[in-house]
């Protein structure tokens, strides 16, 4: 298994999901507005979704949050962190069913059972996630890191390009679909055409550069 085979990017920061749900009321926010290399995008979704470079995705969800759920929530993140899996877990499941129509603790549990392995749960959750927020990037690149796993190739690009449609600037789905495109579809336009984008956002991947470089030789050479 080469280096590429063994990248998989989440790009998803719990920090900044507690500070979303501990946000409270977006009870009124049909239009968002994203923010990638001074370029600024309006879009309408179930969920107003802002991206800061500098750190991530900030999603503000529509919906009251009570000060029940965001302490077990912020309990939930504070296990995984420091480890405790099971215990993380268990608290984002008890979250899930008694706030379903959040999308960020079955974001936090897909990851966390797609970690595990357990693929099938992992896909429930985040498609639960999608059903929440439709428009929300990082559920569908989670999806699609799932699909590839399970060998379900096409359905991973549909995710990871539903989450690119959302937010072309989001390099780690940008990533993801280059590779995939490039080892697993074979679809060396696809590969060069993603992996450049990525590098304009993110130029110093010195790794990803090889990877370019070699895509351009194979399409010179005519190899798949």
């Amino acid at each position: 298994m080469n280096s590429r085979q063994k990248t998989i990017f989440r790009a998803w920061s719990s920090r900044l999901l507690l500070a979303a749900l501990a946000s409270g009321l977006a009870a009124c926010a049909t239009t968002g507005t994203s923010t990638v290399r001074g370029k600024t995008k309006t879009f309408e979704s179930s969920s107003r979704t802002e991206i800061e470079e500098a750190v991530g995705f900030t999603i503000v969800e529509k919906g009251k949050v009570t000060a029940d759920i965001r302490n077990r929530y912020a309990e939930a993140l504070a296990h995984l962190e420091n480890g405790e899996r099971a215990r993380g877990v268990a608290l984002l499941e008890d979250i899930t069913s008694d706030a379903p129509h959040l999308s960020a603790p079955f974001v936090d549990l897909g990851i966390e059972q797609r970690r595990a392995g357990d693929m099938e749960a992992a896909e429930a959750n985040l498609k639960r996630a999608i059903e929440a927020a439709p428009e929300h990037p990082v559920a569908h690149n989670e999806l699609g890191i799932v699909y590839r796993r399970l060998g379900r190739f096409a359905e991973a690009r549909r995710h990871y390009e539903i989450a690119l449609e959302i937010y072309p600037g989001y390099h780690f789905a940008r990533r993801n679909l280059a590779v995939l495109c490039d080892l697993y579809l074979g679809d060396l336009a696809c590969a060069l055409e993603n992996y450049e984008a990525y590098m304009v956002m993110v130029p110093d991947d010195a790794e990803a550069s090889m990877w370019v470089a070699d895509v351009r030789l194979r399409m010179d050479q005519g190899v798949e």
